[in-house]
């Protein structure tokens, strides 16, 4: 899929948390393309995606190993990417945890730990970017939610809560930090197609149901993502914050 160029995001220093596998690994090459100065944050080793992204785009991006619910591990591998390639322009709060599980069974310890990627780990990457992104004038904040509290979707109850309060905090941070010209907004992908979705969830019938459901009959791959998020990131969208920005081949229809 060929891309468009931004060129503003030339050289701008971008971090994207879960940024080595799934959507975020789309969404690192494609900033990468770019000619961004990619820092990741992924919790399994990310090594060897760097040397392909490396051979890949002729950019190397920089691994920061990193459980994002930890807050204060969090904190740290922002600084180190800050050290790295200067204050971040960009966020793309990525990283998140859609396993299935059932409302009977859910226990206050999987509730915590489902919060604490789906949300938490969002919130405090913001606080730690937003007085960079101030610093030098602006800044774009994009956070990945999904259409799964559009559609109401059961399965994963407290991923869809997850999802929902991140339009809530993508809003009431654009209005608190729009005087500094930093931009949030979300951006909510439909049932794409990565590796993990098609080893655990994905069946040719449940598949087909939901093609059914789409306008456009063609599955949503990770890159299919990359163009919106390269948008929200750059000038192109400068005037637009505090909104959802839905890539679902036309499942919600939202308006």
């Amino acid at each position: 899929m060929q891309l468009p160029r931004f060129p503003d995001l030339d050289g701008a220093a971008v971090v994207v948390t879960g940024g080595g596998s799934g959507i975020g690994a789309a969404l690192t090459e494609a900033f990468l393309r770019q000619g961004a100065r990619v820092a990741f944050l992924q919790r399994s080793d990310g090594t060897a995606f760097a040397g392909a992204m490396a051979a890949a785009t002729g950019n190397r991006p920089l691994w920061l190993g990193c459980d994002i619910t930890d807050t204060a591990a969090l904190r740290a591998a922002l600084a180190r990417a800050a050290a790295a390639h200067g204050d971040a322009r960009v966020l793309v709060n990525n990283a998140a945890d859609d396993s299935r599980h059932d409302t009977l069974a859910v226990d206050e310890a999987y509730w915590d730990r489902a919060i604490a990627v789906n949300l938490k780990a969002y919130f405090f990457a913001a606080q730690a970017v937003i007085p960079g992104m101030r610093a030098q004038g602006g800044g774009s904040i994009v956070n990945m939610t999904s259409i799964s509290y559009m559609m109401g979707n059961a399965g994963y109850p407290v991923y869809v809560a997850a999802n929902s309060a991140l339009n809530g905090l993508t809003r009431a941070l654009a209005r608190e930090f729009g005087p500094n010209r930093i931009r949030v907004n979300a951006l909510a992908p439909g049932w794409v197609m990565t590796d993990r979705q098609r080893r655990l969830w994905v069946t040719p019938e449940g598949l087909a149901a939901h093609l059914d459901r789409q306008c456009l009959k063609e599955v949503l791959e990770p890159a299919d993502i990359a163009g919106g998020c390269l948008f929200l990131a750059s000038g192109a969208s400068r005037m637009m914050t505090g909104q959802a920005l839905v890539i679902d081949g036309g499942v919600v229809v939202t308006g």
